[in-house]
């Protein structure tokens, strides 16, 4: 059984707006994730001409109502 994506979201915490989505086979290790997760923070917040110290992520959880 293939393990699930993992979907992120990228948010500028001095707005509070979600500023990119991203999605991670879930296959990976850990640090492969991380390492993943930093360069498409440093290439968002470069996109989008704020610090890097700006943008942080959070792992999108499906809410399923059962």
């Amino acid at each position: 059984m293939k393990p699930a994506d993992k979907h992120y979201k990228f948010i500028n915490s001095r707005t509070g707006n979600v500023i990119y989505y991203h999605s991670i086979s879930g296959n990976r290790s850990v640090e492969e994730i991380k390492a993943e997760l930093q360069e498409v923070k440093n290439r968002v917040a470069i996109q989008n001409n704020i610090y890097c110290e700006t943008v942080y992520w959070e792992e999108m959880k499906e809410d399923i109502d059962v």
